[in-house]
């Protein structure tokens, strides 16, 4: 690989085209666990995300869903659409208020969420977590930082890494 030959000595690079790099390196993981997912579970981080938080929470109402993946309520409705198609998830109304409809997990979504491969994110808030605070902070900054130099400070995000898509284009939900 080109980035080992200049860590060898063989050519040399300004800190600046490191970063760069190294952001590439970390969109590559991103991308690589995204694609492993999807090939071992069928899913996309989002729909993951989404069975994961009705496994976690019970019988939820969308809203809560939404809330806790910090996703709109429209696009969890379209991700429990594709879920509910693949017999994952089941939409129940409410006892107590027949507006409210409910996700449960269907045996197969239980299924695929235990035996799904874990999420990169996972993965690293469990090392982060590990890191002394001092440390953690500095971590945030200098992303914090490198997001205001790359003008992508205003730009919607969720709290999970994906990368790509794995069955849809892109018209402003996730799937």
């Amino acid at each position: 690989m080109i980035y080992d030959q200049f860590l060898d000595g063989g050519f040399s690079m300004d800190k600046s085209e490191e970063i760069v790099v190294m952001l590439r390196r970390i969109i590559r993981v991103t991308d690589l666990r995204s694609k492993q997912l999807a090939r071992e579970s069928g899913l996309t981080p989002p729909q993951y995300m989404i069975l994961s938080a009705i496994a976690e929470m019970g019988d939820t109402a969308i809203r809560n869903i939404a809330d806790e993946v910090n996703l709109t309520q429209a696009t969890v409705t379209t991700i429990i659409d594709k879920l509910e198609n693949k017999n994952l998830i089941k939409r129940v109304r409410s006892d107590k208020d027949k507006r409210i409809v409910h996700a449960t997990l269907t045996e197969s979504g239980r299924n695929t969420v235990e035996n799904a491969p874990q999420m990169l994110q996972n993965q690293f808030l469990e090392k982060y977590s590990q890191l002394e605070e001092w440390e953690q902070t500095y971590l945030l900054s200098a992303l914090q930082r490198i997001v205001n130099l790359m003008q992508a400070d205003t730009l919607d995000a969720s709290p999970f890494l994906h990368v790509g898509d794995i069955d849809h284009t892109y018209s402003g939900t996730t799937n």
